[in-house]
């Protein structure tokens, strides 16, 4: 890293994080202190407000903000397509936002680099894979549920489990805290406090009807982390099935959710999948026709013969 480079990024340490010490951005930047040292020197002569606290380090002056930057057309295109998820993935109010930010990047880059950028964004699409349906449903969702998180404020809904739960198991009525979204496997998840089970549970925004958000507040558990969080695995049916040769690369293209191993054996492929309820396999594996043999557990095959002679009276 050259010294003009160098000084921009302390500045912009300095920026991000308010104190920093010589000896901490020596380390980063693999120089010496003295090298620092004649840097922010340098950063005080070009009319930069560094400020010095002897045994604390170096900060900016309250009020001063680096003046826009300027970017490479690779560093434009990661942005501008950052902010092309933003508007996909999120609710109305943060896709404006993704709008706006983006007017403002593309404000400031050079001719060159906007129509490097330019030329790169038009070899790039994001489709979105999922029914437009079901992504409407869940942004009308999000932005009560973000000011819901960020207020904290409790929320009420109807909730609607998968059809391959008990009909009297599916429907219930929940108030939980929410203390975050998580999206995942194509889906948004609201993790959150549930007041009926009196633990933290997952609940599919695709899921949800009549969400109402309380006026009564709460305070997030001591010790959670969404960020480190991972979700309580209670898939304990093992299923083990074998796929004709000539399906594995298609099983392998759409995969499942449940699918844990895909592996080539010497009569086609073999696949291992863990599930809560053999009912979750069910509509998958009638899908591959006589491609797919259930290996185990018996129950999932049983269920299978059932299916396949509805099917034959059918038909």
């Amino acid at each position: 890293m050259n010294k003009t480079d160098r000084m921009l990024a302390i500045v912009m340490e300095l920026q991000r994080y308010g104190m920093r010490r010589a000896e901490d951005l020596a380390a980063q930047f693999e120089t010496s202190v003295r090298t620092i040292y004649r840097d922010v020197q340098a950063l005080s002569e070009a009319g930069v407000p560094v400020v010095g606290a002897p045994g604390m380090g170096y900060s900016l002056m309250e009020g001063y903000f680096l003046p826009p930057v300027s970017f490479t057309a690779e560093e434009a295109v990661a942005l501008l397509v950052g902010a092309d998820f933003v508007h996909m993935l999120l609710d109305a109010e943060y896709g404006a936002k993704a709008h706006h930010a983006q007017q403002k990047i593309e404000a400031i880059l050079t001719k060159p680099v906007q129509e490097e950028a330019s030329r790169v964004r038009s070899a790039i699409r994001l489709l979105h894979e999922r029914m437009a349906g079901t992504t409407v449903l869940e942004k009308e969702r999000l932005e009560p549920l973000r000011h819901a998180i960020l207020q904290k404020h409790s929320v009420h809904f109807h909730y609607s489990k998968s059809l391959t739960e008990p009909e009297d198991l599916r429907h219930s009525v929940r108030t939980v805290d929410p203390y975050g979204l998580v999206f995942t496997q194509a889906a948004w998840m609201l993790v959150a406090f549930c007041h009926e089970r009196q633990a933290i549970r997952h609940f599919r925004l695709s899921r949800m009807r009549e969400l109402t958000v309380l006026e009564q507040s709460f305070e997030i558990q001591p010790g959670f982390d969404l960020h480190a969080r991972k979700a309580m695995d209670d898939r304990h049916i093992v299923v083990r099935m074998r796929f004709d040769a000539s399906a594995g690369e298609q099983v392998q293209e759409t995969g499942n959710f449940y699918m844990e191993s895909l592996e080539p054996d010497e009569s086609g492929w073999l696949a291992t999948l863990r599930v809560r309820r053999i009912e979750e396999l069910l509509q998958w594996t009638l899908g591959w026709g006589a491609a797919v043999e259930v290996l185990e557990p018996e129950s999932l095959r049983e269920r299978l013969r059932e299916e396949i002679k509805k099917m034959q009276k059918r038909y």
